[in-house]
């Protein structure tokens, strides 16, 4: 099936603020769940679309999450944006998924740009997406490309109101998307790290065309992989150090987790890209001993008939006056010869141990 993708070019020439989707479009249809709660309740729906996005404003008390699967509609986004108060831009980050991981401050809400990742544990490659968080002083944004949600764990502990997570403020629902999506990571750079320790088995044991593919594909899937993660370390440092008043102090703590987590997969993916730049020397290393085996093996079966060939040029020359013509065993003699410097190369070659 034909991927439906949206080019950084259909922008050009438009003013700033203007939302056009770019990027692949994963979802057929976009999804809006809201979730209001407070220390006492919950209250959860799902929605069709919306007519005006006002409509969606946290009421007094509580916190409101919505959220959003499928950013491909730009008219729902700038509903949502005008109901929020969002600036334009904003909206347009939402629909570009191809930022990198970023935070905004604007004040009244922080605006948070960063990537989801599905292992590939089936063999496929790491699913990476991006997810925009708008934190607000009592509702939370959240918008995903495509379904699964990374976030059924934070609603089922939104339901049975496990930790406490209720009488919190939208600051640390923020944070439980934060941990969530890094959560994944380590599952998806886990199943990553495992296909990589099997292509270096196959490196070792054996070295083919499909070993080479596998290869190059790991090695263009971790640039993706560095280029979510390492970005998320500066974001998610800058919010543990109180970059936005939206996060409370009490909340640093939790993002101080999230920021080693974040520190340990840098780690993580560095020692694997060291891995697969190894294997990648180890793999060219072997093609060039493969090239010079066979390179070895035809010299060394030219070099041993070199001696028959140079007895058989001689006496198929047309030359008229040639001695050995005339002998009654010049024939066996020749053959004699071939053989005789044939078995002479060989034993040679042997002896110096280059076969």
């Amino acid at each position: 099936m034909s991927r439906l993708v949206q080019k950084r070019s259909r922008k050009t020439g438009l003013p700033p603020g203007t939302a056009v989707h770019i990027g692949e479009k994963k979802s057929e249809r976009t999804l809006i769940r809201l979730l209001h709660y407070d220390a006492t309740q919950v209250v959860e729906r799902e929605l069709e679309g919306i007519e005006d996005g006002a409509g969606l404003r946290p009421g007094t008390g509580g916190v409101t999450w919505v959220h959003v699967t499928g950013v491909h509609d730009v008219a729902l986004l700038d509903k949502l944006g005008r109901g929020f108060g969002l600036h334009p831009l904003v909206v347009e980050d939402i629909a570009n998924t191809d930022q990198r991981p970023k935070l905004e401050d604007y004040g009244d809400y922080a605006y948070v740009v960063l990537k989801t990742m599905q292992d590939g544990s089936t063999g496929q490659e790491t699913r990476i997406e991006q997810l925009s968080l708008i934190l607000g002083a009592d509702f939370v944004l959240s918008f995903e490309e495509s379904e699964p949600t990374a976030f059924e764990a934070v609603r089922a502990r939104i339901r049975d109101n496990r930790v406490g997570i209720r009488a919190r403020g939208a600051d640390y629902l923020a944070y439980s998307l934060l941990d969530s999506v890094v959560d994944n990571y380590f599952l998806a750079i886990e199943s990553f790290g495992n296909r990589v320790e099997v292509l270096q088995q196959d490196l070792i044991s054996r070295s083919s065309r499909r070993t080479e593919g596998t290869l190059h594909g790991l090695r263009s899937e971790m640039v993706l992989l560095r280029k979510s993660v390492w970005p998320l370390r500066d974001v998610i440092g800058t919010l543990e150090r109180g970059g936005s008043r939206l996060f409370r102090e009490e909340t640093w703590v939790y993002l101080r987790d999230v920021y080693d987590h974040v520190i340990h997969m840098v780690d993580t993916l560095e020692a694997m890209h060291e891995m697969l730049t190894y294997m990648l020397d180890l793999y060219l290393l072997n093609a060039t001993n493969r090239l010079n085996e066979i390179i070895k093996v035809l010299t060394i079966i030219a070099t041993i008939f070199s001696p028959p060939m140079l007895i058989a040029s001689i006496y198929g020359m047309n030359f008229r006056f040639m001695p050995e013509l005339g002998w009654p065993w010049g024939y066996g003699l020749a053959l004699g010869l071939m053989t005789v410097s044939t078995a002479g190369m060989l034993l040679f070659f042997r002896r110096r141990k280059w076969i």
